[in-house]
């Protein structure tokens, strides 16, 4: 990890907010579901906490494991040793992969997020929306968050378009005995006081 100096003033409080967002809850479910993927239950005992976290994820070779069980042949080449560039490109391969499988970019962290370890809550909101992107994607094995959505397309006639013009919306409101009698702002205006 680089190392950076004390952070001040905004920049400092940005950071604790940060770190005050990561839940311990979530990185177990996170850690869990990866443990399902790669079928080791036991991959994670005694991991917790945020650094702990930080350091097994951080070289990339247990992500781009889990992108490669859900979207087989994704990732390609997998760096196995432990220099930054080469981590850092694994970490970037995962990126890349998940938004080829289907998981938007803006849901995802940066690679600098989890090499460094500046935003360990972004990394695990990432991973969850990879979850639910699995279940989207028909994997059938452990669960990751609630399933996304899905898109409810209708097609509606001309005539049924034009219906919807002769209905007036109940948030257009009523202006039936609406005036102005009674309404004064301020003090009222004499000639004398």
């Amino acid at each position: 990890m680089a190392h950076r100096p004390r952070a001040y003033g905004l920049t400092a409080e940005v950071n604790s907010k940060i770190k005050s967002k990561y839940e311990l809850e979530d990185e177990k479910k996170v850690l869990r579901w990866i443990a399902e993927v790669l079928t080791d239950r036991s991959m994670f005992d005694g991991v917790e906490g945020e650094e702990a976290v930080h350091q097994v994820l951080k070289d990339g070779l247990i992500l781009c494991k889990v992108i490669n069980m859900l979207y087989p042949g994704s990732v390609r080449k997998v760096n196995k040793m432990k220099q930054p560039f080469m981590m850092m490109e694994n970490i970037s391969a995962f990126l890349d992969a998940c938004v080829a499988y289907g998981v938007r970019r803006g849901d995802l962290f940066q690679t600098v997020d989890l090499y460094e370890g500046q935003n360990m809550v972004s990394v695990i909101q990432g991973i969850f929306a990879l979850g639910r992107k699995a279940q989207t994607n028909g994997y059938r094995g452990a669960v990751l968050g609630p399933k996304e959505a899905s898109e409810n397309h209708r097609e509606f006639t001309y005539d049924q378009m034009n219906e919807g013009f002769n209905i007036i919306g109940l948030q257009m409101g009523s202006n039936k005995g609406a005036n102005q009698s009674g309404v004064n702002f301020g003090k009222s205006r004499f000639i004398m006081d």
